[in-house]
């Protein structure tokens, strides 16, 4: 049996990959049709013109429901792992919650484009970003909880390095970009899409571009230390009858059926 056919460790393997292969065709169309430059455009930029930004949305919508699916499990493996920790099972919903959010918002990014719809992508953004950020630090929390009674205490250390990287990442980005769009630099950099190294705040651009790029990669980073765990963990769907018919009839007893729900046998 192969590492992602244990449990339900494709989940987090498929949403990762999927979601840089949207960045990655999205960018290689963008750059190949000279819609933006390669030097780190933002993320978004490669999916603002058509014919790129239908891939771009249309593969991030998925990337959203693979994102949720990821997190709606997560939290019912730690909800397993702790039923009677009212500590835990309150940062556990909390979690739940700043995750759904979150992808809210990519799904916002993907299909609001900043050259149309600016206030509605930059929300998006946010709610990506933002929540997205205080999902890790919760998951963070809850695995320094769960350590070493439930799992290692290398899996806490390694979500807590990625957290900070994450941290850095947005605080560069944020510093950068209210630098950058505080109107020292003119009002038509919000739709601007090609920079030249002598333009006015080039090189703050360039900053909070790879900082958005390395703030990516740390979710990709903080979703992949989920690998191991799915491996331990599957899901059924109980079937509940009220009747043999779909008349209104009164209820009488019969036989429930279970199926395994997102498992290799899928």
């Amino acid at each position: 049996m192969w590492w992602f056919q244990q449990g339900l460790s494709f989940l987090p393997s498929a949403l990762v990959i999927w979601t840089a292969a949207a960045f990655i065709f999205s960018y290689i169309t963008a750059i190949t049709l000279h819609h933006v430059d390669p030097a780190l455009p933002y993320i978004s930029d490669t999916g603002t013109v058509a014919p790129e930004k239908c891939l771009f949305g249309a593969m991030l919508n998925f990337a959203a429901v693979l994102c949720v699916a990821t997190i709606y499990v997560r939290y019912k493996q730690v909800h397993a792992l702790n039923p009677e920790r009212n500590c835990i099972i309150r940062l556990n919903k909390a979690g739940l919650v700043l995750g759904l959010l979150s992808c809210l918002g990519l799904s916002l990014v993907a299909n609001f484009q900043k050259t149309t719809f600016f206030i509605v992508h930059v929300c998006g953004a946010v709610l990506t970003f933002g929540m997205g950020s205080l999902y890790m630090f919760v998951q963070t929390i809850l695995s320094y909880q769960m350590q070493p009674k439930i799992h290692g205490k290398q899996v806490f250390w390694i979500r807590l390095l990625v957290v900070i990287w994450c941290g850095v990442s947005a605080f560069s980005m944020l510093t950068c970009s209210s630098l950058l769009y505080s109107g020292s630099f003119g009002t038509d950099i919000v739709q601007k899409l090609h920079w030249n190294p002598k333009d006015k705040g080039y090189v703050l651009h360039m900053i909070t571009t790879a900082a958005e790029w390395s703030m990516s990669f740390s979710f990709f980073g903080f979703f992949l230390t989920y690998i191991r765990d799915f491996q331990k963990i599957s899901l059924r769907v109980e079937t509940n009858l009220h009747g043999l018919t779909l008349y209104d009839t009164s209820p009488c007893p019969i036989n429930n059926e279970r199926t395994r729900l997102l498992t290799r046998d899928l």
